[in-house]
């Protein structure tokens, strides 16, 4: 009884994010109340605070799923493998899981649609740069507790977390400013973008004149 009931509270949690991302996208974040959110899901406001601090906190929700499964594949990397190596394979081999987690919610259309959302959004895009800001610091300390160094002493763990997700950022806005808003696009250009990142860092950019 007790699992019914669970997966019951998650389907709930489910259609609300889902109902939350269709309005946020056709009428815009600002002009959705909560209200509509749950009537569009025949359940209370009360239900919806239940689930959700607010309408910030549901339009995150998908966000908060890729982030912890993302979190998951970085801790589960091989020992041996350097910390910026660490990161491109926890996303890059883990980008299937991770966007099933993601389908299992939302369809991936709607989610792509929800960038442009917070993009365009002001006061969601400054929740994402806080939000980011905040999962920078919790990959910062796994990294430096996987390589066995103090993340407050130490400087590397941050510096590699920040080159990261700077590049994470831009790969974002060249993929929203491209015509193929698809997953398979944005995985192929994050692709190349990591992989243009050691020779930016450690190669001579100079060529000598003839």
């Amino acid at each position: 009884m007790s699992g019914l009931r669970e997966r019951k509270k998650q389907r709930t949690r489910d259609a609300l994010v889902r109902a939350a991302l269709v309005l946020f996208t056709s009428k815009g974040y600002e002009h959705t109340t909560v209200d509509e959110i749950a009537e569009a899901v025949e359940v209370s406001q009360r239900t919806f605070f239940r689930y959700f601090a607010g309408k910030e906190d549901a339009a995150f929700a998908v966000h908060r799923i890729a982030e912890a499964h993302f979190i998951e594949a970085v801790r589960g990397r091989p020992s041996h493998e350097a910390p910026l190596e660490a990161l491109s394979r926890a996303v890059l081999d883990g980008w299937h899981h991770i966007n099933e987690a993601v389908e299992s919610v939302v369809p991936p259309e709607l989610q792509m649609r929800m960038y442009h959302v917070i993009e365009s959004t002001p006061a969601l895009l400054a929740a994402h740069m806080r939000r980011s800001a905040e999962t920078e610091e919790a990959v910062a300390r796994l990294i430096a507790e996987r390589e066995g160094v103090d993340v407050d002493v130490d400087l590397r763990p941050r510096v590699v977390v920040a080159l990261f997700s700077g590049l994470m950022r831009l790969t974002e806005r060249r993929w929203g400013a491209g015509t193929d808003l698809s997953v398979a696009a944005m995985r192929e250009l994050t692709s190349t973008y990591l992989d243009a990142m050691g020779p930016a860092l450690a190669g001579n950019w100079r060529t000598e004149p003839q």
